[in-house]
């Protein structure tokens, strides 16, 4: 497949799904091609390349978690030890969960904890300072029983690399990863990327148009509490390198065996679009029987997404800078590369016709700390829509990213809480509703992440 078609195929998504700026990358027969379209920010516009950098978001969890797998292979780092072995003033909202979380529960997101602490870009905004504020997150179920997505759980990660090393996380990673990898412009922060060229993010307003997203990243500048879960820029250069990292040996850097540990199955998801179960932080993919690893990040007006097939030896990198679309679009691109790239066609599920019953019942609003999922049904459809909370938007003297206005979804066959989201921003999520004992509704899962229920209509 030539680079012509390639590039021909990121305009023509990304004219589109309207996005300023798109960079892709795939590594395939040992080969990396590259194909950028647009450019960095429609204020001061300078054409995209495979070198620009975009924010990572949460895509920088691999990074911290393959950082955090070399101190395991070193014997510094034990899975299965207590947290507490290494963050002794760890303290959460129930202390039986405090003393019983592991380091492989945090890994593979099953610790229990809900999404995040907002920062509000006061007090000690660190690692340290935003491990003291933990017991004012809610747990959303006992350690070990359900994978619930958390940036709070990858932050502690981030605590546990400091306490080993001695080193604050940013130099930690780039000491044992970054670095020996070969990654130059993959970096933390706002002083490292400004001397490089990057990416701005964009929102789409009410009235349709685009406008530069602030801040920069997902999280206010400063905000270093939060970089281990999402802090990273870098190029779809250097990320085709770190999945070539990811497809080999180690390089001497982190032990074959311990890197590719993070491939394998530790616990289900159920109807996720984000994977059908979690490695250690890899998302675990069956595309058509064909295997694959990938993680995604939504920051703010800029989306990144990394998917590797080991048993081919091929890889995906899709960035691009405008919300929400720009994750549809990078969906997309990716989809379109697997199937002219290896043969893989994804199958859409079909959805279930619209039955008022089942939609009433599982409509309400359901929340996490920062945003508000509701869920009506109006008698001839069923829809989702997503907002970040008005006292924190009301709270913040920064613009904060628009929510997902109202978008159809339908249930799936099998049970019928099951659904897939049929158009909008948020177009082919999938995800479940989750309930009591007696039957009642209780939560809604959406990107990975479990939503309590807290109102009916």
């Amino acid at each position: 497949m030539s680079q012509e078609e390639l590039a021909g195929t990121v305009e023509a998504r990304a004219v589109e799904f309207g996005v300023p700026g798109m960079s892709v990358g795939i590594l395939v027969d040992g080969r990396e091609i590259f194909a950028s379209h647009g450019v960095t920010s429609l204020v001061d516009p300078t054409p995209v390349d495979e070198k620009t950098l975009f924010h990572l978001a949460s895509v920088s969890k691999t990074f911290t978690a393959t950082a955090l797998m070399r101190l395991v292979a070193e014997g510094k780092v034990d899975l299965d030890a207590p947290v507490r072995h290494y963050v002794p003033e760890l303290r959460l909202a129930d202390e039986g969960a405090a003393e019983r979380i592991t380091v492989l529960n945090l890994l593979n997101h099953t610790a229990g904890l809900d999404w995040n602490l907002i920062d509000d870009g006061r007090g000690d905004r660190s690692l340290a300072g935003l491990v003291a504020k933990l017991h004012e997150l809610p747990l959303i179920a006992p350690p070990g029983t359900r994978a619930s997505y958390s940036q709070a759980g990858y932050n502690v990660l981030g605590r546990i690399v400091e306490k080993v090393t001695g080193l604050p996380f940013e130099q930690a990673v780039a000491a044992l990863v970054l670095e020996p990898v070969g990654l130059p412009d993959t970096v933390y922060g706002l002083a490292e990327v400004m001397v490089r060229k990057f990416a701005v993010g964009h929102n789409r307003g009410e009235d349709g148009a685009l406008r530069p997203a602030r801040p920069w990243g997902a999280f206010r500048e400063g905000a270093r509490g939060d970089n281990p879960g999402g802090g990273l820029a870098s190029s779809a250069s250097d990320l085709l390198r770190w999945a070539r990292f990811q497809l080999g040996d180690g390089e001497g850097v982190v032990p074959a065996d311990a890197l590719h540990r993070m491939r394998e199955r530790t616990v289900d998801l159920r109807s996720s679009s984000l994977g059908d179960g979690f490695g250690l932080c890899w998302f675990l993919h069956d595309l058509d029987g064909v295997r694959a690893i990938g993680h995604g990040g939504s920051g703010n007006g800029q989306f990144a997404e990394l998917l590797i097939v080991p048993e081919r030896n091929v890889a995906v990198v899709a960035l691009s800078n405008a919300g929400p679309d720009g994750y549809t679009c990078n969906q997309s691109v990716v989809k379109w590369a697997l199937e002219h790239y290896l043969g893989v066609v994804e199958k859409e599920p079909e959805p279930l016709p619209y039955d008022d019953a089942p939609a009433r019942e599982v409509a309400g609003r359901y929340d996490i700390d920062a945003m508000y999922v509701d869920v009506a049904a109006d008698g001839t459809r069923l829809t989702l829509a997503v907002e970040i909370k008005p006292e924190i938007r009301a709270a913040s003297d920064e613009e904060m990213p628009p929510g997902y206005p109202p978008a159809a979804i339908a249930f799936l066959p099998g049970g019928r809480d099951e659904y897939l989201v049929l158009e909008g921003g948020l177009k082919g999520e999938r995800g479940c509703f989750s309930r009591a004992a007696d039957g009642t509704v209780t939560g809604i899962d959406l990107g990975g992440r479990l939503f309590a229920r807290v109102e009916t209509p």
